[in-house]
């Protein structure tokens, strides 16, 4: 164990640790073979490959990826010729922006959510309104307080381009005539389909966590050791045990990518958020969605849109977020209501009645400190992007 100084107390014939680690003995590193299943499930390495997008048959392009490049850094799609992907979605930020709700030429209804290895999930944004990447990238240049555009002013930016009119011929063909609104609407969900193939191209890197699992599951004591505290193997135990995180963080993603109603409350002076149950009534009618006619799948491949859930179970429900590099991307939550990871875990301690639907959570009862070995642990999911350099930056840079 990692050298550490204890003041013990006795109380009767037990002893208890005051001092760095609130736990005397120290945490064993025995786990048992259901626990290690347990972090080998939630462990990087067993992300599976990222497999191709049915209703984007560009997805896997990496010409596609270039022009995606270009188009997410760009303000082009903007009229101000002030906002882009990246001015939400910022690099240094895990891809978010560090507000409690997303700011372009206006403010935004919700947080604006991680992208990272957001290609995973068959739902896009906090209600799921978006059933892929690329229907998903379309939404904001038409949102008012986002790029506050319009599709024939996004086409007409690229058309009028030189360089991204280039790009795009390359991997589309020829710039159709932009006087015909169907084809103005093929454009615009290609413009689309070319930043969720960049998108792809962002995945987590591989945390602290990842390598003590790794040191588990080849039975390395002394690695295990030097990688984590008591309290944060304390932490972990919680996780996947007494506070039964992983009943919706789970995966090496550490998301179910579906959605919860968890009693938040709402943003101040704002009526409760319908969540889900607003999101899917607009994914089913949005005409980029995987049935679409502008979608490449066919309709075998669009079983999630099917059978979406619809009842009123998801009334004030949120997709679960992952839980990898926290740190970087607070505030937290769908409106970013919680600053902090202390009061996020408090909000799930207490697990308060729904302002709107049913609170599916229940109190976890957990102590001061347990809460805080809790939060001790989620720290140390932090990592690097395993995206290469380059598509972090503009590509002039």
């Amino acid at each position: 164990m990692k050298n550490t100084t204890y003041w013990l107390v006795v109380v009767g014939s037990v002893a208890l640790a005051v001092g760095a680690s609130r736990i005397w003995p120290p945490v064993s590193d025995d786990w048992t073979d259901t626990e290690i299943e347990m972090l080998r499930s939630l462990w990087i390495g067993s992300l599976p490959e990222l497999p191709a997008d049915p209703s984007n048959a560009y997805s896997e392009d990496p010409r596609a990826a270039e022009l995606g490049h270009e188009l997410f850094f760009s303000t082009a799609l903007s009229p101000s010729r002030a906002i882009a992907c990246a001015t939400c979605h910022r690099p240094e930020l895990r891809f978010t922006d560090g507000m409690q709700k997303g700011r372009g030429i206006g403010q935004s209804k919700r947080n604006t959510k991680s992208i990272v290895g957001a290609a995973y999930s068959p739902w896009q944004y906090w209600d799921g309104r978006r059933d892929s990447q690329w229907s998903q990238a379309l939404s904001p240049i038409e949102d008012p307080a986002e790029h506050g555009g319009s599709r024939g002013q996004a086409v007409a930016a690229v058309a009028s381009d030189t360089r991204l009119r280039g790009q795009y011929e390359a991997v589309f063909g020829d710039m159709p005539d932009r006087s015909d609104a169907r084809e103005v609407d093929t454009v615009f969900a290609n413009i689309g389909k070319a930043i969720a193939a960049y998108e792809r191209l962002l995945m987590p890197g591989p945390s602290r966590f990842d390598h003590y699992v790794e040191a588990v599951l080849a039975g390395d004591a002394v690695k295990q050791d030097e990688l984590y505290t008591d309290d944060e193997r304390a932490g972990l135990r919680l996780f996947i045990n007494e506070a039964a995180c992983t009943q919706c963080h789970n995966g090496p993603l550490l998301t179910n990518h579906e959605f919860h109603n968890t009693g938040l409350l709402s943003f101040p002076g704002e009526i409760p958020d319908k969540g889900r149950a607003a999101g899917v009534r607009e994914v089913l009618v949005d005409p980029f969605n995987c049935v679409g006619e502008f979608s490449d799948a066919e309709p075998e491949d669009c079983a999630e849109l099917e059978f979406a859930r619809t009842g009123p179970e998801v009334l004030g429900a949120f997709r679960t977020p992952s839980l990898r590099n926290l740190q970087n991307t607070q505030p937290y939550m769908h409106k970013g209501q919680m600053f902090s990871l202390a009061e996020v875990l408090e909000h799930y301690n207490e697990a308060p009645l729904a302002m709107i639907g049913h609170n599916e959570s229940k109190p976890l009862g957990l102590s001061a400190a347990e809460l805080l070995q809790l939060e001790a642990f989620l720290m140390t999911l932090a990592a690097p992007l395993s995206t290469p350099q380059r598509w972090l930056r503009p590509p002039d840079q």
